[in-house]
């Protein structure tokens, strides 16, 4: 019989459960099995994305077969082509010669790589950014490189903010009646499954995944439906927020893996004995026994803290089999920013420390803590101190990084957070000048600024002034989507720095705010830049108006504040005679051509065209001159 679950009002969810398998994919242990799932969309054309593994198909297929109820399937949506999702494909198109196959190229040749299938006659083939409209609702194809295969690609439903986001997001162990994450306990249940599953299936492609959740950052999603494990649709953020300290490889938790391998029990003894001086100095540790524990428990539980010890005993003048394994095992998965430390036994000729250390030393950002600690044979009272002292060295270690985290934590909830509305001081509106400011804006999530040096107080009731933005520059698109911005009027004593951070570059192309030491929001949750600023003027456009390279934005004050009483407004005389730095001379091999008189960027060519842009500052072709 039929067994499906309904995610929307038009969506089923038509996949199976494995209770069976108990190693996915002959590797990973699985022991609450696993979930294959496979979506259908019923519109004014039906849509199924995905399908699953041939251990479930005949359920799967009864499933399809009910929720259509003698509808025709029109489009299948392939993602994926791992086989655990389109095993039953050619099945599924055996039964249903009618359905098209939406998918990428390089999907179309997997599938003739796969089933010796060319589905060419009946392929649409699509790429980032195609769209296909299945009635009420619009799905757009987003590419997945490497997450975790090549080909991968999810599906975006404009309408009703949904995520087809194939591998990604996904848990092991099978479902359990429910088919929704906040039908259950997850944190308490499982996480832990979650966390083995990304770090093992997915966790060497964290650069692959780290521009996957950057263009998912651009859209809005409500609902979440991976191909394995639970549907999404509250509590997002929380999910994805696993997904981007693994991703990025950043520890969860402040705490100690201990792995070991042990013969005959004395390097056990040695785990055993450091893991009980560390929780006797509050730092929290798990132990491992690699010879008996999965290696996908033990690469999860790396991901998760911040502090591995590896020990091991020498053997036949290597590293014990089962932990040189592991280390290679975990050096494949990719594993950066740790902090780890080795205890080596041998009862002759202690080696497997530097052998160990050679496996994992080379992970980007490895901190091996000085150190190794040699057993010989078994752990005498005298070593005591050895390790007493290593517990030492880890839990100030580990203090010592909890506390920048904490400061850098504290920093940053300040520069983000939101600030009581301030008023409007009239003071604030007395340091506009023809100088130099600092326009910044938000859009989504977005934050990011420019320089601009035209900024005039329009009427005084209500309060209102006017700034011209190139049209080229990334924040005039931004003030355009939000509809608000701040204005940061920079002091005499700015240096050249904060001009070339946020005029001589483009936000599209980098976040302008990374690594600026000072930034702070506004009760409108726009930054604005409090060094080297007198005051800052909040504002909500009223009208923006159309003057060819420039877009003349009116709008009104909703906040101005006063930082520096005595600080005098930079003129832009005064940026132009000294603090803009002298151009360099051009280089004597260009003979015809212009020098921009702001940036000093080059333009080559007998003519300068009269709507010409410096790519740099922005500036238009009258601040050019002639070279010679």
């Amino acid at each position: 019989m039929y067994c499906v679950k309904k995610v929307t009002e038009d969506l089923t969810w038509v996949g199976a459960n494995d209770r069976r398998l108990s190693m996915f994919e002959g590797v990973y242990s699985v022991p609450n099995g696993v979930s294959y799932n496979s979506y259908l969309l019923l519109d004014e054309k039906t849509v199924l994305f995905d399908t699953v593994d041939k251990s479930v198909s005949e359920q799967f297929m009864e499933n399809v077969e009910h929720v259509l109820s003698g509808r025709r399937l029109d489009y299948v949506v392939i993602q994926h082509m791992e086989p655990d999702h389109s095993a039953t494909l050619a099945e599924l198109l055996r039964r249903r010669p009618e359905t098209t196959v939406v998918c990428n190229k390089m999907i179309a040749d997997m599938i003739k790589q796969f089933f010796n299938l060319d589905i060419t006659p009946r392929a649409l083939i699509v790429k980032e950014g195609d769209t296909l409209s299945t009635g009420r609702h619009n799905l757009t194809f987003i590419a997945a490189p490497m997450v975790h295969w090549p080909e991968v690609m999810v599906t975006y439903d404009t309408v009703d903010k949904i995520l087809f986001s194939a591998d990604a997001f996904g848990t092991f162990g099978a479902l359990n009646g429910a088919i929704f994450a906040d039908e259950v306990d997850f944190d308490r249940d499982y996480m832990d499954e979650a966390r083995r599953y990304y770090t093992n299936i997915v966790g060497k492609y964290g650069a692959q995944v780290q521009a996957l959740l950057k263009k998912a950052s651009g859209i809005e999603i409500s609902l979440i439906c991976p191909l394995h494990g639970f549907v999404w649709r509250r509590n997002l953020d929380s999910f994805i927020n696993k997904y981007l300290l693994w991703s990025s490889y950043t520890p969860e938790e402040s705490g100690v893996v201990i792995a070991y391998a042990s013969i005959y029990g004395n390097t056990a003894n040695a785990a055993e004995v450091l893991s009980a001086y560390l929780f006797d100095r509050g730092v929290r540790t798990v132990v491992y026994d690699v010879s008996v524990t999965p290696a996908s428990d033990i690469i999860a539980a790396c991901f998760r803290f911040s502090h591995i010890v590896f020990a091991a005993p020498t053997y036949n003048s290597g590293i014990f089999v089962t932990m040189e394994a592991f280390l290679h095992d975990l050096a494949a998965h990719g594993l950066q920013n740790r902090t780890v430390a080795f205890i080596q036994n041998g009862s002759w000729a202690p080696t497997s420390g530097k052998q160990m250390r050679a496996i994992i030393e080379p992970l980007r950002n490895t901190t091996v803590l000085n150190g190794l600690i040699s057993v010989k044979s078994a752990l005498k009272p005298e070593q005591a101190a050895d390790l007493a002292a290593l517990a030492d060295t880890i839990a100030a270690d580990i203090a010592g990084k909890d506390e920048l985290r904490k400061q850098k934590e504290a920093a940053e909830a300040v520069d983000n957070a939101p600030a009581l509305p301030c008023g409007i001081d009239n003071n604030a509106m007395f340091k506009l000048s023809y100088g130099l400011y600092v326009l910044t804006a938000r859009s989504g999530e977005k934050d990011n600024g420019c320089i601009i040096n035209t900024a005039v107080q329009l009427t005084d009731s209500p309060k209102t002034l006017t700034i011209a933005v190139n049209k080229a520059n990334f924040t005039e698109q931004m003030i355009r989507e939000s509809g608000e911005f701040n204005l940061s009027v920079l002091t005499d004593a700015v240096p050249m720095s904060v001009i070339s951070r946020f005029g001589f570059q483009s936000g599209r192309d980098c976040s302008k705010f990374e690594g600026c030491d000072c930034v702070r929001r506004s009760a409108n949750g726009i930054r604005y830049i409090p060094k080297y600023t007198n005051a800052y003027i909040s504002c909500k456009v009223l009208e923006a108006r159309d003057h060819g390279t420039h877009t003349l934005f009116v709008a009104e004050v909703t906040e101005a504040v006063v930082l520096d009483k005595s600080a005098e407004s930079v003129t832009y005389e005064r940026y132009l005679s000294e603090i803009k730095p002298k151009t360099a001379p051009v280089c004597s091999t260009v003979q015809k051509g212009y020098v921009c008189k702001i940036c000093g960027y080059v333009y080559e060519g007998e003519t300068l065209p009269a709507d010409f842009v410096c790519p740099l500052c922005k500036h238009g072709a009258a601040d050019f001159e002639p070279i010679g």
